[in-house]
């Protein structure tokens, strides 16, 4: 599989995901006794598997490490910036934000987090043509690199053979949410899952580990029950 991924020019995917039995990957279930034991094995094994990237989607970040914050944009109004990648710095640990026009609003070049599994990432956005001149001044002006992968929607497969080729990204972590997680099931792109199961049923209305997923076809590597009757699940791609 690892020469397949070579000739493909695009970086190894490893989705890494904590869920309830049931396949839920967001709710309240999170943040009770079970969600948070399980969440603490799914870091350790974040670390462990560590890539030389983790990839989310806008509003994972913004709720991760944002807290949603809005920059004043008011100084980069007339900024004249071409459409054209940015590559603010090289690094030997990236997080990829996929954010279609822009709108994470990020205060540093880096994560600043106390888990070494996310502390010190040099952030890469991932547009479309669609993000505001404006935003990308602000990018320019902290530091953040970014690249275009496509005009309105984001092309994936774009986006991963920029991120192997620019940045040496050769094997990374996609940690959700759900819908781009979906992206890059349909893509076809998801090579491997690392699914930390807690012990716990979620809400009905809780969000599932693929948004408008496609059948995709994997074959169990191992499985392990660590701490507090969670289990871990290793699949990768037939």
């Amino acid at each position: 599989m690892s020469d397949f991924k070579r000739s493909q020019n695009r970086p190894e995917i490893i989705c890494h995901m904590v869920q309830s039995i049931d396949g839920r990957v967001t709710g309240d279930f999170l943040y009770g006794e079970i969600g948070i034991r399980a969440s603490e094995v799914y870091y350790e094994i974040n670390r462990r598997l560590k890539g030389d990237a983790f990839a989310c989607g806008r509003v994972t970040m913004e709720s991760s490490f944002t807290g949603g914050f809005k920059p004043d944009l008011t100084p980069f109004a007339n900024c004249n910036i071409p459409y054209e990648d940015y590559i603010a710095q090289k690094h030997e640990y990236y997080a990829v934000s996929f954010d279609t026009v822009g709108k994470v609003g990020w205060t540093d070049s880096r994560i600043h987090d106390e888990d070494p599994g996310y502390d010190d990432c040099h952030i890469i956005e991932v547009l479309t043509e669609k993000t505001p001149a404006q935003m990308l001044g602000y990018y320019r002006n902290i530091g953040v690199s970014y690249i275009f992968a496509g005009k309105e929607e984001i092309d994936i497969d774009i986006a991963l053979k920029k991120l192997c080729n620019l940045f040496g990204i050769k094997k990374m972590l996609l940690e959700g949410g759900s819908i781009i997680n979906g992206a890059f099931l349909r893509a076809g792109v998801v090579d491997e899952l690392s699914l930390v199961v807690a012990p716990i049923v979620a809400d009905k209305d809780d969000k599932p580990l693929f948004m408008d997923g496609n059948i995709s076809e994997f074959r169990l590597i191992s499985s392990e029950v660590m701490d507090n009757d969670t289990l871990w699940l290793r699949y990768e791609r037939k």
